[in-house]
């Protein structure tokens, strides 16, 4: 059924900017503050207050644009959303409508489905709502903190086409505003949310169905989980004859399934108007393209050096640059190592391993981790000693070099020192000498695990392989 579908979805990505305070008054934004302890008249919308504009957050805004190849505009100006929410004190949202401040950029993704650009509607400021804390004994609580902190909301033209395309989506632009430090995108936090626009259509066809859209997805695994459903679930309705309905849908992380919130509103419904209290914003064109040049190099530019100047493979490059702390952290070991591919190799398959939340960290110092890559590519240690090194340091980092001197930790590279106890090995298992010989090339694997357990994990395993063949060929 499916494949006589396609699946249409554009994105509209919620991104809470790192500014300090919040878009119109002096109140914190940090997260994780007792609740309602971060407002004031202004966010809470009484009487008499008036906004005053965070230059910071148009700066952001800007730059989150020109990361994306949007066009910056020279004049752009706020507008009210009137809707009722209990999150909302105003009973409205100052946000944008016909002038917003960045428009027309786009997106490079790349996956499976080949590589492909994704268009940028715009890119809008906004302030953020409060947050509904519901609680099965206390009833349905509000938390005012949130209202008033400063969001950009990034529209994606409807050019994606399935779940690992929109996935792919946000995890290309969640990289450029790391890198652009607009934000901190800690998505378990909800800086960076997304809602989905959703609706299928027979192939061939070129009329858009009828969409629904997906309200505040805070995780790809769900994001892609809700496109699933929500795609199958439209398309059974009209192989069945009935007619999707244009409405706002939760997604159910514990059902994996989406229900339905209420009627999807249009624009007229939110009967925009210009914000009456603020004026709307010149940006000068030297202020642009100052902007400009503050944008740190971004993954493209990265990936290319990585592969120039270090042989990276491109899988690796992209890997390495998916956070902008984790490429700063690569690009100072790397500089002191000559082993930069090994170096990559540890953090990419052991420091990520140990990751326990979304920011990279890493305890153990560069200099400390580039030290250890060059024992392994001296052939000083082993892998597995590598390995069980670089656990160490994460728990109490400390020089590599002296810890192996001080442990006698180096790998055995002297062959005679190595056919001596294979053959001691050999002598005491005579069964697996008769396996080996049988054809069961498991019983070869058997005695290399008992020589490296003879010699505490330090002999080489590539020289220990090949003499382990021969002593046995020879018994």
């Amino acid at each position: 059924m499916r494949a006589d579908y396609e699946v249409v979805i554009g994105l509209e990505v919620h991104v809470e900017l790192k500014t300090e305070t919040k878009i119109f008054c002096a109140c914190r934004t940090d997260f994780g503050a007792e609740p309602n302890t971060r407002c004031c008249p202004v966010c809470m919308g009484l009487g008499g207050a008036l906004p005053v504009l965070n230059g910071k957050v148009v700066e952001y805004a800007a730059k989150a644009g020109l990361a994306t190849g949007c066009t910056v505009a020279r004049i752009t100006k706020f507008d009210r959303k009137n809707y009722f929410y209990p999150d909302l004190p105003k009973g409205y949202q100052i946000s944008q409508y016909d002038q917003p401040i960045c428009t027309g950029g786009s997106l490079e993704i790349e996956g499976s489905f080949g590589r492909k650009r994704v268009g940028i509607t715009r890119i809008h400021m906004e302030e953020d709502a409060g947050k509904l804390i519901h609680d099965a004994a206390e009833g349905t609580r509000i938390d005012f903190n949130r209202c008033g902190v400063p969001l950009v909301e990034i529209v994606s033209e409807p050019d994606l086409r399935s779940a690992e395309e929109a996935k792919a989506y946000l995890r290309t632009l969640r990289t450029l505003l790391l890198y652009t430090g607009v934000s901190d995108c800690r998505m378990n936090e909800g800086s960076f949310r997304c809602d989905v626009n959703l609706s299928v259509r027979r192939r061939g066809e070129t009329v858009l169905g009828t969409r629904t859209e997906m309200k505040n997805l805070n995780s790809f695994a769900f994001t892609c989980k809700a496109i699933e459903y929500e795609a199958n679930r439209q398309i059974e309705v009209l192989e069945s004859g009935g007619t999707v309905t244009q409405e706002t849908r939760r997604f159910d992380p514990n059902t994996g399934k989406t229900d339905s919130m209420r009627v999807k509103e249009n624009a007229k419904d939110y009967r925009y108007f210009p914000e009456p209290d603020l004026l709307p914003i010149r940006i000068e064109e030297g202020q642009i393209e100052e902007w400009r040049r503050s944008i740190p190099t971004l993954p493209d530019e990265r990936r290319a050096r990585y592969r120039e100047r270090y042989g990276l493979p491109d899988c690796d490059g992209v890997q390495l640059c998916t956070d902008p702390r984790l490429a700063d952290f690569f690009e100072e070991a790397a500089e002191r190592t000559a082993y930069p591919k090994l170096l990559a190799n540890l953090i990419l398959s052991e420091v990520l391993r140990l990751q326990t939340g979304e920011d990279f960290f890493c305890p153990i110092a560069p200099a400390h981790l580039a030290a250890l890559a060059t024992l392994l590519g001296e052939r000083t240690v082993n892998s597995s000693t590598g390995k069980k090194l670089l656990v160490e340091l994460w728990e109490t980092d400390r020089d590599p070099v002296a810890l192996v001197k001080e442990r006698g930790l180096e790998q055995i590279n002297d062959e005679e020192r190595l056919r001596i106890v294979l053959r001691e090995v050999i002598a005491a298992n005579p069964r697996l000498v008769a396996d080996y010989q049988k054809g069961k090339k498991a019983a070869a694997k058997a005695v290399i695990g008992q020589v490296m357990a003879k010699t505490a994990g330090r002999a080489n395993p590539v020289l220990l392989t090949t003499l382990a063949e021969e002593e046995l060929k020879e018994e």
